[in-house]
């Protein structure tokens, strides 16, 4: 049902699904919307239905979430294929699974082609892994198998944890022009000041 609410409600909202997992208590997304609205928007209608669902089918009451959905904004050259991976083997990691391709609730069997799932709009970045489905699939299977770094890993748990935005200076820098927003943050302690004495 979650699944059938993500792609629904991903289409109405236009709204990119590039990968997903789904576990006992979370869900991880990465997705595109087209609109600076459509992921709240996807989001909210989701949570609402879901939570109604889940309540009639376990005949109970009251919310379901811990609170509002955790975003941030990542540099897609540096991290999507990393994002992508990391969550892909979120399963693993928490040892529900032997290897990425042997749990079914992810998008990971459709990009090593074990099944087609139409919820999910690969990324350019995808069809840049090779010139002809078996060698994108290959290649990105790899690359999972590979995993990640522990500092890629750290970083996106600490980006998506504290909304912060994931990417290099410039990125950031740049990302930070658009929004009054704090993108990044700030370092511990008092801001420093500059004094002048005569």
């Amino acid at each position: 049902m979650l699944l059938a609410l993500l792609n629904e409600n991903a289409q109405k909202f236009s709204v990119a699904l590039h990968a997903y997992v789904l576990m006992g208590n979370h869900f991880h997304l990465l997705a595109t919307p087209a609109t600076p609205d459509g992921l709240p928007q996807m989001m909210q209608a989701v949570g609402r239905r879901y939570v109604r669902y889940f309540n009639d089918k376990q005949v109970r009451s009251g919310t379901l979430w811990e609170g509002r959905y955790r975003s941030t904004l990542i540099d897609t050259d540096r991290y999507l294929l990393a994002c992508m991976a990391y969550i892909d083997l979120n399963p693993v990691r928490a040892g529900l699974a032997k290897d990425a391709a042997a749990y079914p609730w992810s998008s990971h069997g459709h990009y090593v082609g074990l099944r087609t799932d139409r919820m999910v709009t690969p990324h350019p970045l995808f069809w840049t892994l090779g010139n002809t489905p078996f060698a994108r699939e290959a290649a990105y299977a790899e690359r999972v198998a590979n995993g990640i770094s522990t500092i890629e890993e750290h970083e996106l748990t600490h980006s998506v944890l504290g909304g912060w935005a994931l990417g290099n200076d410039e990125f950031v820098v740049n990302l930070q022009k658009q929004t009054t927003r704090r993108v990044t943050k700030n370092q511990p302690g008092r801001p420093l000041r500059l004094l002048k004495k005569d």
